[in-house]
C-alpha cells in the first residue's frame, strides 16, 4: 500500500499495540517509570485513560521492558465470572486448575510461593478492568494481594481501564481494594505541541526519511482540531490521509485531504483546536 510509496518499511500508524511505537511523550514516559517502580515493589498500579490514550501500548511496553525475573501475565476483557478469573490466573501460571475454588486457591497461593523461592515476581496486568462485571470478582482480585510474606508481597497487580474504573472504586463498596493501590495515574490526548513530534516519531521507527516526510504546518494543524490529541485517532486521519495521497500520486498532505478524511470518517473538529499550532511547525521543523 502506501508503505512503497513513502518508502517505509512498515506501516507508520497502525493502531496495533506495539511497543516499539510507544511515544515517550513526557506523561507516558512517566507512567512506564511508575509502573515499573510497581512491579520492583510488588505492589499495585491502576491507569486510567480515555478511548485511544495509549493505554494498552503502555503495558506493552512494560511488558518488554521486564527481565527474567518477571512472569507477565496478561489478561484481556474479561467479562467472566470470579471463579472463571482464578481458573485462568492458574492456567496462565501453567497450572491445571482444581475443581474447588478452596483448593484452586492454594494451588495458587503454592504456585506463588513457589516464585518467591526461584526469584520470581508474578505481574497481572488486566486490561480493560472497567469490564470487570461484579464486585465480587475486584474480592478475588484482592484476594491475590493478601498473598504475602511478613516482608513482602508475592504479586504486582496492574489494572488498566477507562476512567470510570477509578470512578467505581472510588464507592466505598470497594475502599479495601481501592487502599491497596499505590500507584495511579490517568493517560491524556497529547498536547498540541507534540504532535508534530509524535508523527515524525512514528515516521522514523516506521523507517521514513525527512525528506519524505508527508506532513506540513496545516495538516498538522487539522490533525490536532480533528483528534483532539487522541493518539488512535491521529492514526486513523494519518493513514486514510496517506491512502488519500497514494491514490492521488501526491508526496505531501494538504489540510484539505485531511478536512476530506475526517469527514469521511465522521471526525468534526473541536473550534478550541483550530489554530493552535498556527506558526509552530513550518517544512523546516520536518527536517529535524
Amino acid at each position: 500500500m502506501y508503505q512503497d510509496f513513502f518508502e517505509l518499511n512498515e506501516k507508520a500508524f497502525g493502531n496495533t499495540p506495539d511497543p516499539k511505537f510507544l511515544f515517550p511523550s513526557r506523561q507516558h514516559q512517566e507512567a512506564l517509570a511508575r509502573l515499573e517502580y510497581v512491579i520492583e515493589e510488588k505492589g499495585m498500579a491502576m491507569i486510567t485513560g480515555d478511548i485511544g490514550t495509549g493505554k494498552t501500548t503502555l503495558s506493552r511496553a512494560l511488558i518488554d521492558s521486564m527481565d527474567e525475573r518477571y512472569k507477565p501475565i496478561l489478561l484481556l476483557n474479561p467479562r467472566f465470572a470470579p471463579a472463571q478469573f482464578l481458573r485462568m490466573l492458574a492456567q496462565k501460571m501453567d497450572l491445571t486448575p482444581k475443581k474447588l475454588k478452596s483448593d484452586l486457591i492454594d494451588q495458587i497461593q503454592d504456585r506463588l510461593f513457589s516464585y518467591y523461592e526461584n526469584n520470581t515476581i508474578p505481574v497481572v496486568i488486566m486490561d480493560e478492568a472497567q469490564l470487570i462485571p461484579g464486585k465480587s470478582f475486584f474480592d478475588e482480585i484482592r484476594l491475590l494481594t493478601n498473598f504475602q510474606l511478613d516482608h513482602t508481597n508475592l504479586i504486582s497487580v496492574i489494572l488498566i481501564g477507562q476512567p470510570e474504573l477509578a470512578k467505581r472504586l472510588q464507592h466505598h463498596a470497594y475502599a479495601a481494594l481501592n487502599q491497596r493501590i499505590t500507584i495511579r495515574f490517568h493517560l491524556r490526548p497529547l498536547d498540541e505541541q507534540d504532535i508534530l513530534e509524535y508523527l515524525q516519531f512514528r515516521w522514523k521507527v516506521a523507517g521514513g526519511s525527512a525528506e519524505r516526510f508527508p506532513f506540513n504546518e496545516t495538516s498538522i494543524n487539522k490533525i490536532y482540531a480533528y483528534s483532539g490529541g487522541v493518539p488512535r485517532l491521529i492514526n486513523l486521519l494519518a493513514t486514510t490521509c496517506l491512502i488519500d495521497a497514494l491514490s492521488k500520486g501526491v508526496a505531501e498532505i494538504s489540510a484539505a485531504m485531511v478536512d476530506q478524511q475526517a469527514d469521511d470518517i465522521g471526525l468534526l473538529p473541536n473550534p478550541a483546536n483550530i489554530g493552535k499550532q498556527h506558526g509552530r511547525h513550518g517544512r523546516s521543523a520536518q527536517a529535524r
